[in-house]
């Protein structure tokens, strides 16, 4: 489940930053201290800003109407049921999640400044504690100069899927979490301190989980908030590092969360297998997890990471649905895998842990097929009288772009 809404709270400032806490400066001095950030911001994305960057102020209560009135731009109702009804039945959200009333939450609690695409402006929100500034400056005049040369509202298009989606807004905010590292420590080679970096991924977990709206949210929202910054991180340092004369969007943009975790499967361009339900399947709604989302329910299923970690290795791809009939909802979820190993194993995976879930007045099947050559593993989880048992919908291999 991508979330779209550009913030960021910048925990990590006061996991380095030195001196006396305080809110923010005056205007002026926020413009100045971005002019004097810009050509550091330059140096460590290899682009200079085509414009000068468009920065405001705003107070909380702004901030609030924008996060509210953001939220339902990019999440309309029917998406927001249909996300909220596929998690459900995944297991991955209680019933009486209000996702909206949450997704809103933890962006309140969270946002210090944010990059809004549609005016091109870096906002920082008045206040804001003068510890982080220098940080979420540094992390938000990224997104400004991305901004300049791609069109970020295009990379997280709704239709483009959740898991490419997901592997965009993970260079994005991956890079910008490097580059504001950098800013705080302008000196250091963080290459030669990998203490730092050790160090640096779980305070960050610590910090967020010290956040009561963040803490008490679903582990899969806590993962795929958290992931953009952290995972993202570690693929632009792989990047950089692999192609120094380049940056990681435009053509070079990865195309999968797998991409993202394994930077092997992106350097020898093993993208995604395209799965598509026909168009007359009647479903209400249709997404992907990725491998990402995949590892997380698996980890939640069995109550353990490191399995969820073996159970998604090797993904291809996939795209589930949500059915709904007099019965109730039903989800159909088709993967596709490297090898018919990966599948089994999958499968296994998968079928222990769903097992210890079922619902009165449900069933469910984990089974294997062969899917335009490739070694599938199809979930069904429906009302035992569902209309849809006899035949059930199927999915095909979509052809490469």
């Amino acid at each position: 489940m991508n979330l779209r809404v550009h913030t960021l709270g910048v925990l990590c400032a006061t996991l380095i930053a030195c001196g006396e806490r305080g809110e923010a400066q005056s205007d002026e001095a926020i413009r100045a201290l971005a002019d004097e950030l810009v050509p550091a911001v330059e140096d460590a994305v290899k682009l200079r800003f085509r414009d000068p960057p468009a920065i405001g102020v705003r107070s909380r209560d702004a901030v609030q109407a924008y996060l509210e009135a953001k939220l339902k731009s990019e999440l309309p109702p029917e998406v927001l049921e249909g996300i909220e009804v596929a998690y459900r039945l995944f297991g991955l959200m209680p019933d009486t999640l209000d996702l909206e009333a949450l997704l809103l939450g933890l962006y309140t609690e969270q946002v210090v400044g944010y990059f809004d695409p549609d005016s091109s402006t870096l906002y920082v929100v008045e206040g804001a504690d003068q510890a982080q500034l220098r940080m979420v400056l540094a992390h938000e005049l990224v997104h400004a100069l991305q901004g300049q040369y791609v069109s970020i509202g295009e990379l997280l298009d709704p239709d483009a899927g959740n898991d490419r989606r997901s592997a965009a807004q993970a260079v994005l905010e991956g890079q910008a979490t490097l580059v504001s590292l950098k800013a705080m420590l302008p000196d250091q080679d963080l290459d030669a301190m990998p203490e730092l970096w050790r160090n640096f991924r779980p305070a960050i977990k610590q910090q967020y989980e010290l956040m009561p709206v963040f803490s008490a949210a679903p582990v899969i929202l806590q993962e795929v908030l958290i992931f953009p910054y952290l995972g993202g991180a570690d693929f632009v340092r792989w990047f950089e590092r692999e192609y120094p004369d380049t940056v990681p969007f435009g053509p070079r943009l990865p195309r999968s969360t797998e991409q993202i975790l394994h930077p092997d499967r992106y350097r020898e361009g093993d993208d995604p297998v395209e799965l598509v339900f026909a168009e007359d399947a009647g479903a209400l709604f249709s997404d992907e997890l990725g491998e990402f989302e995949t590892r997380v329910l698996l980890g939640v299923l069995t109550g353990s990471e490191s399995m969820g970690r073996a159970g998604a290795m090797a993904w291809g791809g996939d795209q589930y649905a949500v059915f709904r009939d007099g019965e109730g909802d039903a989800l159909v979820w088709w993967s596709v895998w490297d090898t018919g190993q990966a599948a089994d194993r999958f499968a296994s995976v998968l079928e222990r842990g769903w097992a210890t879930r079922t619902r009165p007045g449900r069933r469910h099947v984990v089974d294997r097929h062969a899917l335009g050559g490739h070694a599938a593993v199809r979930l069904i989880d429906a009302p035992s009288a569902w209309q849809g048992w006899d035949d059930p919908p199927a999915v095909r291999v979509e052809s490469p772009d």
